[in-house]
């Protein structure tokens, strides 16, 4: 598995991609959302986790723009990794297309069980592009 986390903060990156690695999966980086949607152009990705307050383009622009591809890039399974609360976010982030939301701090478990499900919401037991 191959997975993008977009996140401007690079200790956030850093323990997630260790997570991931206990877990055996793949992870590229990109610290804001224009190098990651430039990552998605130019890699073949299974998942995608999107911080949603960054500078520039914030995380639900970046899903937005995802979805709105004409290719099988389109359904790409979108995280939203947030430290963010309030009444309506997971609303909010579905409405702009996210798969799921993680809350900061992130735990190993929880990680991998947002995965999981994920996984089998999908169908099939594997993500894949298409």
């Amino acid at each position: 598995m191959r997975v993008l986390f977009v996140e401007d903060n690079q200790m956030n990156r850093r323990v997630i991609a260790e997570m991931l690695r206990a877990g055996g999966v793949e992870m590229d980086e990109a610290e804001d959302a224009p190098s990651g949607l430039a990552m998605i152009d130019a890699n073949a990705y299974d998942l995608i986790l999107m911080d949603l307050r960054m500078p520039g383009m914030d995380g639900l622009t970046a899903i937005r723009e995802i979805r709105t591809r004409t290719d099988e890039k389109a359904r790409l399974p979108v995280i939203v990794v947030t430290a963010d609360g309030g009444s309506t976010l997971e609303a909010d982030c579905h409405a702009a297309g996210a798969d799921d939301v993680i809350r900061k701090p992130v735990d190993l478990l929880t990680l991998f069980t947002v995965i999981g499900d994920l996984i089998a919401r999908r169908g099939e037991g594997e993500l894949v592009l298409g």
